[in-house]
């Protein structure tokens, strides 16, 4: 969320901000409620002073004059707790209002309605001049055995699979190559130093939960919508819809020390959407599944070095796809493509031959100390003053929709597939389905 001061302070960037995301909040009753929450607050703290005044004065009072006071005393009682029960009243419309607000934007993100009006701001690589006939990857993983959605569908429903053979070792593959890159100090502090970010520390490895509680993911501003979670409502707690919702919590409540940070981890976990919204969008084939294996990013860092961090993140996501050679594009989305929580948003789309597209597989989110006022994640400075950490996350990898990429840009016309150089010790071969 952001600081009420803030908001105070720069009511007409904040109102335009949201105006920006097509994100419907009514500021200036915020405003209001917040000049009656003050004065409330005032007024509890004024009868609460005289009554604890009150209390010590009755204990020195003779007989005569202590009846008197009493009713003084309950008089002012009643006064308090209809006091009280008004701020309370204020403060759950005030608290209420300020964690609908959206975080402001960043000065480069053009404003726009949807996906439509988002800014390519570069590419890399050639698409493969495929001289035949393009297969999609559902018709490769079946020649091969890599991808069953026949028998998933029988057993688990729409929108699962199967992965077999080559695939799971891809699968393995990555992962493997994914925490080994982020861990080599070498390859992280040549991309830092690209970048002009302060530190070329390696990111932590981590295997976090999947199941986050629901007050959590409100701190996290990621419990909404809820019609695309998996929510148990008997236990309170949700499916994650990615490791950051659970990796983001990692400092609640805590102070971190500033010679600490950045803290930057890396980690995996198979994550859960109900794809709310989507029905008879990409149905065919693994791009958008309930249940989809992800290697996430997740960064903490002083306020002054929140930019360069996502700078960082996107240097790491090029690096990757690089790696396994396939063409992608740098994506800066528009205001209203946004998420609530984001400063600034970019993603990386993949070229997939099977649609003739591109498609996001990567996203990178910087949400300055928006999150981190909601999850109370502090650093504490040299002079032992206290501030708000940034945070950024961001896709490492997200492993169905990269297997597509890898599987639909190295096919050959005899409906074999290469095998990208740096996952061939993984997979064992060269080309699957080869001679």
């Amino acid at each position: 969320m952001l600081d009420i001061k803030f908001i105070r302070e720069n009511a007409s960037l904040v109102k335009e901000s949201a105006r920006k995301k097509r994100v419907s909040v009514d500021i200036n009753r915020l405003l209001e409620l917040d000049e009656e929450r003050k004065s409330l607050l005032r007024l509890v703290d004024e009868k609460r002073s005289l009554q604890n005044k009150a209390g010590e004065k009755i204990a020195l009072a003779d007989s005569a004059e202590k009846e008197k006071m009493l009713k003084e005393m309950a008089d002012l009682k009643s006064e308090l707790q209809k006091e009280e029960a008004k701020l309370k009243e204020v403060l759950k419309e005030w608290q209420s209002l300020l964690l609908s607000v959206p975080n402001v934007i960043a000065d480069d993100v053009p404003e726009g309605r949807n996906e439509r009006e988002n800014k390519v701001v570069r590419k890399w690589g050639e698409k493969p001049k495929l001289a035949f006939k393009v297969k999609d990857h559902v018709d490769l993983g079946l020649r091969h055995d890599l991808i069953d959605i026949e028998t998933s569908n029988k057993v688990s429903g729409s929108r699962f699979n199967y992965l077999k053979n080559e695939a799971v070792l891809i699968q393995m593959g990555l992962m493997d190559f994914v925490f080994k890159t982020l861990g080599d100090a070498k390859i992280i502090e040549k991309l830092a130093l690209d970048v002009g970010s302060s530190s070329g520390k390696t990111y932590t490895p981590v295997l976090p939960p999947v199941f986050v509680k629901a007050e959590v993911a409100k701190k996290m501003d990621r419990f909404d919508p809820i019609e695309d979670r998996y929510f148990f409502e008997k236990d309170d707690a949700l499916l994650v819809g990615s490791a950051e919702h659970t990796l983001g919590p990692m400092h609640m409540d805590s102070i971190l020390e500033e010679k600490d940070l950045p803290k930057r981890y890396i980690g995996y976990s198979t994550a859960f959407r109900r794809e709310a919204g989507t029905y008879g969008k990409d149905t065919r084939g693994i791009l958008r599944r309930h249940q989809f294996d992800k290697l996430e990013m997740e960064s903490f860092s002083l306020p002054e070095e929140g930019q360069s961090e996502q700078d960082l993140i996107i240097a790491v996501q090029e690096y990757l796809l690089r790696a396994l050679q396939i063409p992608y594009q740098v994506v800066l989305l528009c205001s209203g493509d946004m998420g609530k929580p984001d400063f600034r948003q970019i993603d990386i789309e993949s070229w997939m031959p099977g649609e003739d597209a591109y498609r996001e597989t990567h996203t990178s989110d910087y949400m300055t100390d928006f999150q981190a006022r909601r999850l109370n994640t502090k650093y504490r400075k040299k002079d032992g003053e206290t501030g708000f950490v940034h945070m950024n996350d961001a896709t490492a990898i997200a492993v169905g929709r990269i297997l597509i990429a890898i599987i639909e840009n190295n096919q050959n016309e005899d409906g074999s597939i290469n095998v990208p150089k740096i996952l061939v010790p993984y997979v064992g071969k060269e080309i699957i389905g080869g001679k």
